[in-house]
């Protein structure tokens, strides 16, 4: 099915399956208990999952207070992952994002302590690939905040970005590319980071858990190659690799049967054998 992991060696890195935000009214009584409080839906969705990625951030900024109530409803080993704030990406000259970066992180992000995941910097699916200017920002984003390493990836949805001259520019950096499927955008599966970072994007409401049981059963196994250090069969790769080290792996149900979402992502824990 794929490359298996054996040239990484090593433990196989921790695999994380989570949703895009946790208030959607869809949920309520199908994700979320009939009558659960509002209030409860992040305790009751950090229960269900393993990650979540936060989207409120990509559209404004949040108070110091959210970003720590957050680290507090959830469960020790819980990780959030941040989209960034679209002001640093959707601009013509991504070079000069550097106040909005350092706004975004004095706002309060590492009050999630070691809740916090990978920042997802979304582009738009207009913007191309231009290596001087994409250089330049990736130069903006720091490799750590008051001791703590962060890690970063860059969701592309433009067909310039499949080039090796930009999955050289991010692997240099350490920075991974958003591995998106199931939905309209460019792939790129290249391992460019010490992690992987999916988007599976094809939940259907014909479905009852969102994907049928062999695609669940697929992508199950893409996160158990990634995390070995393989490379899942089936997916674009815009240079040659090989099989690496072990690699932490995020997986998140987004877009597609919004309201399958919840479903689709606790099966795939179940066949990882993290469910219930």
């Amino acid at each position: 099915m794929g490359k298996d992991g054996g040239k990484g060696g090593g433990q196989a890195g921790r695999i994380r399956i989570g949703i895009g935000g946790w208030t959607y009214e869809p949920w309520r009584g199908s994700f979320y208990p009939e009558g659960l409080p509002q209030r409860r839906e992040l305790e009751h969705a950090s229960r269900q999952l393993t990650s979540i990625e936060i989207n409120g951030t990509y559209y404004g900024s949040q108070k110091p207070e959210s970003f720590r109530k957050w680290h507090d409803e959830t469960p020790e080993d819980f990780v959030f992952s941040l989209k960034a704030p679209r002001y640093a990406t959707n601009r013509r000259v991504l070079a000069d994002a550097g106040e909005t970066i350092a706004r975004f992180f004095d706002s309060g992000v590492l009050l999630l302590g070691d809740k916090l995941g990978p920042i997802n910097w979304q582009f738009m699916a207009t913007k191309k690939f231009d290596p001087e200017d994409f250089a330049a920002f990736l130069n903006l984003l720091p490799a750590s905040l008051d001791g703590r390493a962060l890690r970063h990836v860059v969701e592309v949805r433009h067909e310039s970005f499949r080039s090796p001259d930009f999955i050289g520019l991010i692997r240099g950096h350490g920075i991974a590319a958003v591995v998106s499927a199931d939905g309209d955008f460019p792939q790129i599966a290249d391992p460019t980071a010490p992690f992987v970072y999916a988007r599976i994007m094809g939940t259907r409401e014909d479905e009852p858990l969102g994907y049928a049981p062999d695609k669940l059963d697929l992508w199950a196994e893409r996160a158990r190659i990634w995390a070995a250090g393989g490379l899942p069969e089936g997916l674009d790769h815009v240079g040659g690799n090989d099989a690496g080290a072990p690699r932490d792996v995020f997986l998140y149900v987004i877009s597609g049967c919004k309201q399958r979402n919840p479903q689709a992502a606790m099966a795939l824990m179940e066949r990882l054998g993290q469910g219930g």
